[in-house]
């Protein structure tokens, strides 16, 4: 009989490379991962492991191995989630993980929602981005995770993943208070094309955003200064040195020195609740999905 848990950690290996990999992924050290591998290769009479340089590679046999692991860890998720739900009953561990913005906006009230409502569910939470969220989230790292894109912009999901819909967010341009704009009830993109901008760095869903925005306007978007973090682009702002495309949910207290200019059209930045299709019957999943979206409604004042 092949243990379950030398089955992960060989799973583990096999899609992170390496050892160390693995035993962060599992949160465990890399002694543990050597020993469930040493033992799997005592149960399987099998070498599964090779040193490859300063690390290892896996064996054709602990290929296989692998492979079948991957379908038997998922036959397990399935088979506690159709548990989970017959017993009707939200316990467990629950693993998720938001973008920075949402893991500050959003997050936090879902989690008083989860704790106060289902005292036995297990809660362990990661701020990450859009793009690792979705790695791990196919892999089985997190259970459910809070993505965005944006209205024009969908985002693809892989196959094997749902999500439900949780919140609109308006985006407006911050501008330096001085701008010959900041009187304007409203203003559109192309009015703003030719000025410096502030972004977030490029590869992030909203730098990617607003130079696909400005290009729609047939100009090469000129960034001059780019940072992740929205407060870090009020404060470039507010010093004069560009216009930044900020959403509501992100913004925060303003600081002296700056005005918000509503633009129309309105660009809305769409934010889901994603978990993995197999796993969304467990009561765990759907608790935590109206949770959130329960902490959305607040924010709108529902």
């Amino acid at each position: 009989m092949l243990d379950l848990n030398r089955l992960k950690a060989l799973h583990a290996v096999s899609v992170y490379g390496s050892v160390g990999a693995a035993a962060e992924a599992l949160m465990v050290t890399p002694s543990a991962i050597s020993q469930q591998l040493a033992k799997l290769e005592r149960e399987t009479g099998a070498v599964l492991i090779e040193r490859n340089g300063r690390g290892v590679k896996l064996t054709d046999a602990a290929g296989l191995l692998a492979e079948h692991a991957e379908r038997i860890l998922a036959l397990v998720e399935t088979a506690e989630a159709d548990f989970e739900a017959l017993r009707g009953a939200v316990v467990g561990k629950l693993t998720m993980a938001a973008f920075p913005t949402a893991a500050r906006g959003i997050v936090p009230r879902a989690l008083t929602t989860l704790k106060r409502q289902h005292p036995d569910l297990d809660l362990l939470v990661y701020e990450r981005e859009p793009e690792r969220q979705i790695r791990e989230l196919a892999r089985g790292d997190l259970d459910l995770a809070v993505l965005q894109d944006w209205l024009n912009r969908p985002m693809a999901l892989p196959e094997g993943l749902s999500r439900t819909a949780l919140l609109d967010d308006v985006a407006d341009v911050v501008v330096p208070a001085d701008h010959p704009l900041v009187n304007a009830d409203r203003v559109r993109l192309s009015d703003l094309a030719g000025d410096n901008w502030i972004s977030s760095t490029p590869g992030t869903v909203c730098h990617d955003f607003l130079v696909f925005l400005l290009r729609s306007e047939e100009r090469e978007p000129r960034i001059v200064c780019m940072a992740d973090e929205y407060p870090t682009q009020l404060a470039l702002v507010a010093e004069g040195h560009g216009c930044a495309l900020i959403p509501r949910l992100g913004r925060g207290p303003l600081p002296e020195g700056v005005a918000v200019l509503a633009v129309q059209p309105p660009p809305v930045r769409r934010i889901y609740a994603v978990w993995r299709t197999d796993a969304a019957r467990r009561p765990a999943i759907r608790a935590a999905a109206d949770a959130l979206r329960s902490a959305c409604s607040e924010l709108l004042g529902g």
